[in-house]
């Protein structure tokens, strides 16, 4: 029995990137077909830019939300259209948009197919800037502790996810640190968790995150802030479902057991894969 192709969409969080949107989408039509840009509210041209292009759809975000707002948008527009892969790729150059058919293929047998910069077979091109590393390592640390997961790299924005397990999520940050509520979910979901390596590219050092998390110390403690309120409330998701005690279990709810190597019960969630 043959199934269906599967249909997936895109999609490129922008705020402020006139200067690199319209290089990064060249190369991405190359390798897409149906292409999301959130602009999250962009003020330097960008928004001109993208109206100019037949090529792509636009969500705009009337002001910046944040990254992790732009991200969302991306989830539901995916959920809304009913596509069965949702790519997710930064728009400043990092990633290499020939990779994008790669990850969706990797979804054919996993929920969530997130790059990371840091395994042993990545190409590193460049070097990531030291403090962003560190930071980097610590969070990536303290995830795989308090979670139980395995990964390298807890923010590449190069990621896969099967819509029929990402409608179940519950993102409310709007920032940064969104990729922290997404690991927390994720375990607590049982999603089944691959990483792919995808190379080190880093086109601009000097990149803000702009305000207060350009301190490395303040990022810190907002990334924990998330992290701890994140890992909250899926405990106390956990209790009411205890306190209900009902036995049947469907693609929203959550298994007794927290591991990168489950995946949640699916069945007719996702007909293109076997769930």
């Amino acid at each position: 029995m043959t199934h269906p192709p599967v249909r997936f969409l895109t999609a490129l969080p922008v705020y402020n990137e006139a200067s690199h949107v319209d290089s990064v989408l060249n190369e991405v039509v190359q390798y897409a077909s149906d292409i999301l840009v959130v602009d999250d509210g962009s003020t330097d041209g960008t928004a001109e830019r993208l109206a100019a292009r037949d090529d792509i759809f636009v969500v705009r975000h009337p002001r910046n939300l944040g990254y992790g707002a732009a991200l969302k948008t991306a989830f539901d527009y995916a959920v809304r259209f009913g596509y069965d892969v949702l790519v997710t790729i930064d728009c400043d150059g990092q990633h290499e948009p020939q990779l994008i058919q790669l990850l969706v293929d990797a979804c054919g047998d996993a929920d969530m197919v997130s790059g990371s910069r840091y395994l042993a077979a990545s190409d590193a091109k460049s070097q990531a800037p030291a403090e962003r590393r560190q930071i980097n390592q610590m969070i990536t640390r303290e995830i795989n502790e308090r979670l139980g997961l395995s990964i390298t790299d807890a923010f590449c924005g190069f990621k896969a996810y099967r819509v029929c397990a990402l409608s179940k999520l519950a993102i409310t940050d709007p920032g940064y640190a969104m990729p922290l509520e997404l690991w927390v979910q994720a375990a607590y979901l049982g999603l089944k968790i691959v990483e792919f390596p995808v190379p080190l590219v880093y086109l601009d050092e000097k990149r803000s995150f702009g305000g207060s998390l350009d301190d490395g110390g303040k990022r810190m403690e907002y990334y924990h802030q998330v992290l701890d309120r994140a890992i909250a409330a899926t405990q106390r998701d956990r209790k009411l479902q205890d306190a209900r005690k009902s036995p049947r279990r469907d693609c929203g709810s959550f298994p007794d057991r927290v591991s990168i190597e489950t995946r949640p019960v699916v069945e007719d969630c996702c007909p293109f894969f076997p769930c």
